[in-house]
């Protein structure tokens, strides 16, 4: 009995890679579906038709907002793992796990394709702020505790923890100012309502240049054409601070490794590409460097494991 019911469990095994490889080979044969949760679904209209020049099959996004990415993340876990329902995920997805906010954590309950893009914030501050460069600033902020106030598009999203790891980090008291979006959380810093904010560099390049905010420094950790002629912040004061945002793909779990591997070669094809590559800076995004899917998931599980980290560290709670 012992030996029939391991050569059922070969046998039950060999069927199922029979039958991924099978559709693996086949795929894909109809349409693909990217569902976009919290943030613009741009990434994915100007990734979608690459996707479909390689694998012949028309890419559609469906935006579906609400719950923080939760209705989009479930979406996609509770589909059949076939490769024909992906997410755009994202910073907020990792977060959203820091913070116990969501029931699905991207490390462990997907499987990731691909990273598409990477977008640094910029830390401006009202023109009223006499500080010129990271080390002014930290040491006003020091010489007058609790009197900046940072602005956020949000409780949970990253300009809020960016702001979280700077108080940290540089050990300053300053507090947090959060709005429903990230126009305007910009327009009070802009009004002088709030002193300073990490805004997302495309929205802040205009107001820099406008005069109507100051440049301190970029969140990324090399300098970026983004935000030109402003230094990292960790190569300014505070070595190791990096908060960025980013775009990737992912499937359902148990996704077949054939499927996957087609996904993330179209996914590379299109990031090799100078037009594609164009179209993403001219939105305001850093195209990714092309990628495999395990190197997909140990950006995953870093980015994770980074915000847990400060969530432990700062004691911060999502309400």
């Amino acid at each position: 009995m012992k030996n029939y019911r391991c050569w059922a469990a070969t046998a039950l095994v060999a069927a199922f890679a029979a039958v991924s490889s099978a559709q693996a080979q086949d795929y894909p044969s109809r349409y693909i579906r990217v569902i976009v949760g919290p943030g613009p679904d741009i990434v994915a209209r100007l990734v979608g038709p690459k996707i479909t020049e390689t694998l012949g099959q028309q890419v559609v996004v469906e935006p579906r907002p609400g719950a923080g990415g939760t209705i989009a993340a479930q979406a996609v876990a509770n589909s059949p793992p076939d490769g024909y329902n992906l997410l755009l995920a994202s910073a907020s997805y990792t977060i959203n796990t820091a913070l116990g906010q969501s029931p699905l954590d991207l490390a462990k309950d997907f499987a990731p394709v691909g990273l598409a893009v990477t977008v640094p914030f910029v830390l401006v501050v009202h023109p009223s702020v006499p500080a010129k460069t990271l080390a002014e600033l930290i040491a006003y902020a020091k010489a007058n505790p609790g009197k900046l106030n940072y602005a956020s598009s949000g409780i949970g999203t990253p300009p809020h923890l960016a702001g979280e790891m700077f108080r940290a980090m540089a050990g300053v008291d300053i507090v947090h100012v959060p709005f429903r979006e990230a126009n305007s959380a910009l327009n009070a810093v802009v009004s002088g309502a709030t002193q300073m904010m990490f805004s997302i560099a495309s929205t802040a390049q205009s107001q820099i240049a406008g005069g109507t905010v100051r440049g301190i420094a970029v969140t990324s950790r090399l300098a970026t054409p983004l935000a030109p002629g402003l230094p990292p912040m960790a190569g300014a004061g505070l070595p190791g601070f990096e908060v960025i945002g980013w775009n990737g793909l992912v499937a359902p779990l148990h996704t077949p490794e054939p499927v996957i591997a087609k996904l993330a070669g179209a996914l590379g094809a299109g990031l090799d590409d100078a037009d594609l590559r164009a179209k993403l800076t001219t939105a305001g995004y850093e195209p990714a460097q092309k990628n495999t899917p395990r190197q997909f998931g140990a950006f995953i599980a870093a980015d994770t494991a980074k915000w847990v980290d400060l969530v432990a560290k700062t004691n911060m709670k999502a309400n």
